[in-house]
């Protein structure tokens, strides 16, 4: 996939995330294996588009003149994979989450600006 398609995923996928941490009730037991496992078997293709992000959003960023440093690409990446996982334990703070999904938003809308 291209980074403009890997990009709109992103952001479909951490739209979701959001919309599931808002509407569900916590606090998860962490202890739960069950819950443990069934989180491990339905995020892992949340967090292969994540890596597939970051290679193509990294390459992207290298070889042309654009607003995005390197470091943002990687700390957004980092963010979504924090997003994903408080999305299931919801053990963080509304505002920290709202937080996290504004900051991540804005470095994908300006890699997509940066496409066009």
């Amino acid at each position: 996939m291209s980074v403009l398609e890997l990009t709109n995923e992103l952001k479909k996928l951490i739209d979701d995330r959001h919309e599931k941490f808002i509407n569900t009730e916590g606090p998860i037991d962490k202890k739960d294996y069950e819950f443990f496992n069934r989180v491990k078997e339905e995020t892992k293709p949340m967090f292969e588009l994540a890596e597939d992000w970051l290679m193509a959003a990294e390459e992207f960023v290298k070889k042309r003149d654009v607003r995005v440093h390197p470091n943002q690409v990687k700390s957004t990446h980092e963010n979504v994979e924090m997003l994903i996982l408080h999305s299931y334990y919801l053990d963080v703070e509304r505002k920290r989450f709202k937080e996290l999904h504004q900051s991540s938003h804005y470095v994908l809308d300006m890699i997509l600006a940066d496409i066009k």
